[in-house]
Formats: structure tokens, sequence, C-alpha cells
């Protein structure tokens, strides 16, 4: 039917709808075997401003400076950070495999309880990346500054939180909270990567590191620095091998601007990569190596 020369908005939309509400053969073919819900990203957001709040307490809440109201504070956090997260542990598991709601809250209490156990560590690396960061930038006055206004430490932040929870075996959250912080900073660190202990990344828009990658302590990136794959290794049916495939970078090494270093090649400890560098082979410790300059005749 149509009403002064247009199709009536009702038909429209009931004809689409039938449509759009009929099984999909590719969709039915993607859904994961669980039957559960799927993890609320807001909910995941409100866990890492929790975690925020335990791991830089003086910074986010001023009422922690005082010992008694810090411990009662941190306390009430991580009371609702385990709740939260152990919620969201249950659509998790539920949601990537068939198991009973029972079963899965069992379990996602019992690996909550071991991620906040592993919370003092992750605090411990995050200020040794705070330190790093102070100490690699002279534009920064304070570490409160670095805490509160770079980039770098709300990827890391998400990271490290993100690859604990992978190294418990917790599916999709970890790649949830990697991807929220991409979102926001630019940074792209997968979550399976292995990074040490004083991590710095300045200015950060571009950097991409990935799944199977292994970073070394003191170790620093520029803005647009990839640390990824040459090629995938594929199997019987052309699906890529999760094998390791992306670069070992060993401690103290410097990455400058816009280099990508492919494979799984080794970048030897104390060596610095000079911006725009394209690099496909390992090199020794103590390198330097420079974009190739023009040789005129």
């Amino acid at each position: 039917m149509e009403r002064n020369g247009n199709v009536e908005p009702e038909e429209v939309i009931k004809r689409n709808a039938e449509m759009l509400a009929a099984p999909l053969a590719a969709a039915e073919r993607m859904l994961p075997r669980g039957s559960g819900h799927f993890p609320s990203v807001d909910a995941l957001k409100e866990i890492v401003r929790l975690a925020k709040t335990i791991v830089f307490p003086d910074f986010v809440d001023m009422r922690r400076n005082s010992r008694t109201m810090r411990s009662y504070l941190v306390g009430t956090s991580l009371e609702k950070l385990y709740s939260s997260l152990s919620r969201e542990i249950v659509h998790a598991i539920r949601f990537s495999a068939d198991r009973t709601e029972g079963d899965a809250d069992n379990e996602a209490r019992g690996l909550a309880l071991r991620f906040i156990d592993m919370l003092p560590e992750i605090r411990r690396l995050l200020y040794t990346d705070v330190e790093a960061m102070y100490d690699n930038d002279p534009a920064v006055d304070n570490y409160a500054e670095v805490i509160l206004c770079y980039p770098v430490v709300q990827a890391m932040v998400n990271y490290r939180l993100a690859h604990a929870l992978l190294t418990l075996g917790i599916p999709v959250i970890p790649r949830i909270l990697t991807e929220l912080a991409h979102s926001l900073t630019g940074i792209d660190i997968h979550p399976g990567a292995a990074i040490g202990e004083y991590f710095a990344i300045d200015h950060g828009t571009g950097v991409v590191i990935g799944e199977t990658c292994v970073i070394g302590s003191h170790v620093t990136l520029y803005q647009g620095v990839t640390l990824g794959a040459k090629n995938f290794t594929l199997d019987s049916h052309g699906h890529p091998v999760n094998i390791p495939r992306h670069p070992i970078i060993e401690d103290n090494v410097t990455v400058y601007s816009n280099s990508t270093i492919l494979g799984r090649i080794t970048v030897g400890r104390g060596s610095v990569i000079g911006g725009n560098v394209w690099l496909t082979y390992s090199v020794p410790p103590g390198s330097r190596i420079l974009q190739g300059k023009a040789v005129s005749d």
C-alpha cells in the first residue's frame, strides 16, 4: 500500500523485520557453543575503573592519603571488583562453552579470587611503567602527571589486567579490555603479549604489539611502532595457525617512531632501532639499525 506516492512505513518495517528475524546460516555458524549472556562492556569498564582506584589510590581519591581510610576504601573497591568480575566471568564461560550456571559460577568465583591475588604484582609492574615514562620524557614534571594524563598508563592498566586474566584461562574478557584501551588511546596491545617491567611508550598513537611478542624490561617504544607478524602458517583448511610469529625484544631496547619489526626475530638487548626502519631479521645485542641514506654518484 502506498500513501501519497510513498510506501507505508509500517509495511517496510514489517517486511524487513520478518527478513531480519529469520535465521541466517552465517550468523548461526559464528555463534559460540554456549548459551549465556555476553560479558557487559559497561561492567568491564567499571572493573577497570575500580582496579585503577586500587592500584593508584592516592592519585584517584585523595581520601586515601589516610592509611586507615585507604585500607577501608581499597577493601570496599576489592569487594565490588570481586563481585562484578565474578559475574562477568560467569557470562564469559557460559558464552564460550556449554556449561551450567552453577558450574560456571563456582569456577568464576575461584578465578576472580586468583585474579585478586595477582593485583599486588600488577600494581608493582604498573608503577615501574610509570617510572619508565617519567625517566624517558623530559616534558613531564612529576609522576602524577604521567598517571593522570598519559595514554600509555591507561593502555598498560588494561593490558596488565587483561594479561593476568588471560593467564587464568578466562575467555573473551581479556580481548575486550585491551580493545577498550585501543579505542581510547590508539595503542593496540594484544593481551597475550608478554611485557616485562619498566615499559614505556612515548606518545603512543598507532603502536601495535602482537599476540606472541615477548618484550623484556626497560624497553621504550615511540609512536607508530609495529611489532607484527611477517606471514602466517596455514593449516590444511587454510586457516592461520596460532604459533609464535611476533618479535622478541630483549632488555634495554629503544624503537623509534614508525618502525616496523616483523616475524619471529630477536632484537638483541641494548639495541636501538631508528625511525622508519623496516626490520625482518634478527640483530645482535648492542645493534644500531638506522634508515638507509641515499648515496649520490
